[in-house]
């Protein structure tokens, strides 16, 4: 998330207001510079999530900048152009080498900590797995062992398992 303190486009100190006729009222960081005209929207940013299913299990990826034990689906940001379908079939074969067979709309959940909007999907997949150097490791989890983490891509997660009634538990953090 971007923390603008000055104008990207005329480098003058941004101010904050609110506007009730335009937009609600939400407080915004805009350019006092009357020529200029620049808002900070802070819109969340659309992120794509894979429940990735290879051979009948679940693939949960470690990220290298992660510590070791936290894994968690597969996920990463839409390019211009691309739709939300294409993105998330494009991110499982950068990151895993694998492809998409079928790919489902599971939902859309907000990740208001990271200011994300994530668009999950199952994505049943083949090929030979070999992870990109941004994952160090991955697991193959019998989807009944799933346990759902509580924020996030976890929600994803949940809402997958309890369509096909699996039971399960959140734990606090990915992996556990």
């Amino acid at each position: 998330m971007i923390d603008y303190q000055y104008c990207p486009r005329c480098a003058t100190p941004l101010v904050e207001r609110s506007d009730p006729a335009e937009d609600g009222g939400r407080l915004r960081r805009i350019c006092p510079d009357q020529g200029c005209g620049f808002v900070h929207w802070n819109n969340p940013l659309p992120v794509v999530a894979a429940i990735v299913e290879y051979e009948g299990k679940i693939l949960l990826a470690r990220n290298a900048a992660w510590p070791e034990g936290m894994f968690a689906l597969i996920t990463g940001f839409l390019e211009h152009g691309e739709t939300p379908e294409a993105g998330i079939a494009r991110e499982v074969r950068e990151e895993t080498a694998l492809e998409a067979d079928a790919i489902d709309l599971v939902g859309v959940y907000e990740f208001i900590r990271k200011n994300e909007l994530i668009i999950a999907y199952h994505v049943r997949a083949h090929g030979t797995i070999a992870l990109s150097p941004e994952l160090l490791e991955y697991r193959l989890v019998e989807p009944a062992k799933l346990r759902p983490w509580r924020a996030g891509t976890g929600q994803a997660l949940a809402e997958w398992m309890r369509r096909r009634g699996l039971p399960f538990e959140f734990v606090d953090r990915p992996g556990q």
